[in-house]
């Protein structure tokens, strides 16, 4: 069986009529292939194209080499005709991805030597993987010089080179190719060997915008917003940036330093926080009489740190200090301490009787506990 690829002759078909040359019934649908298609089947990075044959979903393409084998919902009967409609806006989404990642991969390839490694193309944003590090400026700089191809409406051509003239051209290539080799050029950016699918000029991309850098490897990952979808991502974050300005009453271009006046306040409000428990820890500890049996002592707020810290502090006044923090509704962690008792075994005693989780090892064990206040202190009481 061999498939006509008409989205080689023509990326903006958008409909198109073929024969059906046979359709099985597979594990994910109805296995068809078709005589020609222009549904793009997943490759180079690129996903799969979606849409119709008839009144049947394609969920799926695939590249079989020779044939283009469609996933769809509906069986065909071999021999018809039958009529394909692409989802438009997803396909021409992936031109636009695909097209800005040519030019941005070109560039960086062209001023620093490093290759592309790796592509994806996904729901939300475009990832790339590079052979080589990059600085913040680096990658500003190169983001500046796509976006200028981007402006200057440049046409994107797609050919296939004869075997003389493509010895002599300088493209890149991820792998070995054999056979006819389409050549995607994007003048000033890019010569690439690639079966995607493209837009027919560089206008039609819209923004390419990098939004974040990460060390992948031996090299840097750099995902990228492109098209429409950068467009969405400018959206989104423009209504955040509304949202976070309302609530901090600043300009949306002063909420930067809003936003750090708030972080230094919260360390000030913090760092007197930590001061007024350490006074309530002291007056707790003075009003604890020394070398008694045990002390159980209930504090609201605490954090794991702060409760750990103030039965550190009542061990020295009690044969075994106990100290939970929480509410009967939610439950309580606690720090149980001694330096004659067997607090291990205890903890074990807890998880049972009052529904707790955690333990550890003599002389100190934490956790928490799924029971009410009243239990907790009956429980200590009946124990000691």
């Amino acid at each position: 069986m061999f498939t006509k690829r008409l989205y080689f002759e023509n990326a903006y078909i958008k409909e198109f009529d073929a024969r059906v040359l046979s359709c099985e019934e597979g594990k994910n649908g109805y296995e068809i292939v078709l005589d020609e298609t222009a549904f793009f089947p997943e490759g180079g990075g690129q996903p799969a194209d979606q849409g119709y044959l008839e009144d049947g979903e394609v969920t799926d393409v695939r590249d079989k080499k020779d044939y283009v084998l469609h996933i769809c919902t509906k069986y065909l009967e071999p021999g018809s005709m039958v009529h394909g409609k692409l989802d438009w806006n997803r396909r021409f989404l992936h031109m636009q991805q695909h097209s800005g990642e040519h030019i941005l991969s070109g560039i960086i390839h062209r001023t620093h030597g490093y290759d592309n490694i790796g592509f994806h193309m996904g729901k939300d944003f475009v990832t790339v993987d590079f052979s080589g590090l990059l600085t913040e400026d680096e990658i500003a700089e190169a983001e500046k010089m796509a976006n200028t191809v981007v402006f200057a409406d440049e046409r994107i051509l797609a050919e296939y080179p004869g075997k003389e003239e493509l010895e002599k051209l300088e493209y890149r290539s991820k792998k070995e190719l054999d056979g006819d080799i389409r050549i995607v050029t994007v003048p000033g950016a890019d010569v690439c060997a690639c079966c995607g699918t493209h837009v027919k000029r560089t206008g039609e991309i819209g923004p390419i915008k990098v939004t974040s850098s990460e060390h992948y490897k031996s090299g840097i990952r750099l995902t990228l917003q492109i098209g429409w979808m950068a467009l969405g991502d400018y959206d989104r974050k423009q209504r955040n940036v509304k949202a976070v300005s309302n609530l901090l009453s600043a300009k949306p271009e002063e909420i930067g330093e809003a936003v750090q006046k708030q972080l230094e306040q919260m360390q000030e409000l913090k760092q007197e926080n930590i001061t007024l428990k350490q006074r309530i820890f002291d007056m707790i500890l003075k009003e604890t009489p020394e070398g008694q049996e045990k002390a159980v002592l209930f504090e609201k707020g605490l954090n794991s740190v702060e409760v750990r810290r103030l039965a550190d502090m009542l061990s020295s006044r009690a044969g075994l200090a106990a100290v939970f923090s929480g509410s009967d509704s939610e439950g309580y962690k606690y720090v149980v301490c001694s330096g004659d008792k067997d607090v291990a075994a205890l903890g074990k005693l807890m998880n049972q009787e009052l529904n707790g989780r955690g333990g550890g090892k003599n002389p100190m064990i934490q956790g928490s506990v799924q029971a009410e206040e009243r239990m907790i202190r009956k429980f200590f009481e009946e124990l000691y």
